[in-house]
């Protein structure tokens, strides 16, 4: 009887939308990473891809890319003009797929307030802006939307506003789900673990590490200590080449099942690391991964 149900499942799990040719899909954040690759992808497939890009080259780039059918749009996701005029041209020319931004990352009391919403803008605000903006379409098309959370929206192990702002993605969309799926409307959240993009490499990283560490207070310096950055930066190195995944397909291949999918899934976990270590960890006592952080993070100068 289990057997039957899984090869049920595996079957449901396999079946396509019909007239690929005919859906057209606005995916923001094209100028590299996630969604320049899912652009590509669903361009090959046949779908009529829009592309969110925040510059002109991003946008140049990915046209010599890609075929005639794929078209391009300037989009700032942190400006409500933008996206009113993207959503415009949209109308004019035809769901949606939504990835973010990272930094700056660090120790929560290093952080100050606009450091929280300059990523929270781009994550939170800007995810749920361009959501209400273009729902009206979505409802006309009765089609769905795909957003990008992350299994730190899951597992707060890190400070800063990308932790935050991937919990609201995934409460957000949660909510949304169940308000709209009277209207034909799908959700679906993508948890991707750890993966090599611009957004993870270490550089840019570690130098917000730096600028966070240089505005802090002569007494809050004190109470970390000297070699504390300088330790916090080595174990992220470790942590980050451990993790990191090159094959960004992983995510892609998510994204695309939850876009060509009839029967598409409401979360998609990518990466072994999300679904072996992170995802597993959401489900255990906070006191499991309170201890685990606490024996890998170095221990402030002045800790008691």
């Amino acid at each position: 009887f289990l057997y039957e149900i899984i090869l049920c499942w595996l079957y449901r799990d396999s079946l396509e939308i019909e007239d690929i040719k005919e859906k057209y899909v606005f995916v923001t954040g094209c100028d590299s990473g996630f969604g320049n690759l899912l652009c590509k992808r669903l361009d090959r497939r046949g779908f009529r891809v829009i592309a969110g890009c925040l510059t002109d080259k991003g946008a140049d780039d990915l046209k010599r890319a890609t075929g005639p059918y794929l078209k391009t749009v300037l989009l700032d996701v942190t400006s409500t003009a933008s996206i009113q005029k993207a959503m415009e041209y949209t109308k004019t020319v035809g769901h949606r797929e939504q990835c973010g931004a990272l930094l700056p990352m660090g120790p929560s009391e290093w952080m100050r307030l606009e450091d929280y919403t300059s990523t929270l803008k781009v994550n939170m605000t800007g995810v749920i802006e361009m959501t209400l903006t273009f729902l009206p379409l979505i409802k006309q098309a009765q089609g769905r939307i795909v957003n990008v959370a992350s299994v730190l929206g899951r597992v707060a192990a890190n400070g800063g506003g990308y932790c935050i702002s991937k919990f609201a993605v995934e409460s957000f969309s949660d909510c949304l789900r169940r308000d709209i799926h009277y209207f034909g409307i799908k959700v679906c959240i993508i948890e991707p673990g750890f993966f090599k993009t611009a957004v993870t490499s270490l550089d840019p990283i570690e130098r917000e590490l730096h600028r966070l560490w240089n505005q802090l207070t002569p007494e809050v310096k004190a109470s970390y200590g000297d070699k504390y950055l300088e330790n916090y930066i080595q174990i992220q190195r470790l942590i980050m080449n451990a993790v990191c995944d090159s094959d960004l397909s992983k995510v892609t291949n998510c994204m695309e099942h939850a876009l060509a999918s009839s029967y598409p899934r409401t979360r998609y976990s990518a990466g072994w690391d999300a679904k072996l270590g992170w995802i597993p960890l959401s489900y255990m006592p906070s006191c499991v991964i309170d201890i685990g952080l606490k024996l890998v993070m170095p221990r402030p100068a002045k800790s008691v």
